[in-house]
C-alpha cells in the first residue's frame, strides 16, 4: 500500500515537472517571437532610377526612352552622397611615421659627425680675439678643436656659440608630424672642483 502511493506521488511529480517544462518551453517561444517580429518592418531604400549600362544595352533604345519618360513625370531625385574630406585625417597614412636615417651632406663626413652629441664630452675652451676655440673630447680620448659653425653630431649639429664655460649646439630636426624643430645641446665644461675628472 506504501508501495503504490509512493509511485503515485511519483507519477504526480512527474506530470507537475513535465507540465513545468512544456510551460517554460512555451514562455520562452512565445518571448523569442514577440523579440523578433514584434517591430516595424525597416523602410527599403529608395531605388534609383539608373539602370546599369549592360541592362541598358540589352534593353533597347526603345525602352530607356520610356524610363526617362518616367524620370520627368517623378521629379523626386534623391542626391548621391560625395565624401568630403576637408579637415579630416587621412584614415590611410600610419600614426607613426619612421624618419628616415639622413645621410650626410657633404662629400664625407667629419669624425665629429660620427659620434652623438652625448658622447662628446668638453674638455677645454681658449679664448682668442678672432672668437672661442673649444676642445672636445670623445669617448677613446681624441681631441678635437671646435670653432663656431663646426657641424658635430649625427644629427648635423652647428655650434652656434661657445662660452668660457660651455658650448651651446643647435640640432634641427623633424618630428613625427612633419614639422621642423630646432633643439639647443649644451656641452658643459667639467672642472675638476665640481666632480669632474682631475
Amino acid at each position: 500500500m506504501k508501495r503504490e502511493r509512493l509511485q503515485r506521488k511519483r507519477a504526480m511529480n512527474f506530470q507537475k515537472l513535465k507540465r513545468s517544462k512544456i510551460i517554460f518551453l512555451l514562455m520562452a517561444f512565445l518571448f523569442l517571437v514577440a523579440a523578433c517580429g514584434g517591430g516595424t518592418p525597416p523602410a527599403s531604400l529608395p531605388v534609383k532610377g539608373k539602370v546599369p549600362l549592360a541592362e541598358q544595352k540589352k534593353e533597347g533604345p526603345a525602352q530607356g526612352v520610356e524610363k526617362g519618360e518616367k524620370k520627368e513625370s517623378g521629379e523626386k531625385e534623391e542626391t548621391e552622397y560625395a565624401y568630403n574630406p576637408t579637415g579630416k585625417s587621412d584614415p590611410f597614412k600610419p600614426f607613426i611615421q619612421l624618419t628616415p636615417i639622413k645621410e650626410p651632406k657633404g662629400p664625407g663626413i667629419t669624425p665629429l659627425q660620427k659620434y652623438d652629441i652625448n658622447q662628446l664630452r668638453l674638455v677645454a675652451v681658449i679664448t682668442v680675439p678672432e672668437g672661442n676655440i673649444a676642445l672636445v673630447e670623445d669617448s677613446l680620448g681624441k681631441g678635437y678643436f671646435v670653432r663656431k659653425g663646426t657641424v658635430m653630431g649625427r644629427n648635423d649639429g652647428k655650434v652656434k656659440k661657445i662660452l668660457k664655460d660651455r658650448v651651446i649646439i643647435e640640432e634641427v630636426y623633424q618630428d613625427v608630424l612633419g614639422q621642423t624643430k630646432v633643439n639647443e645641446v649644451y656641452l658643459f665644461l667639467h672642472r675638476p672642483e665640481e666632480g669632474g675628472e682631475s
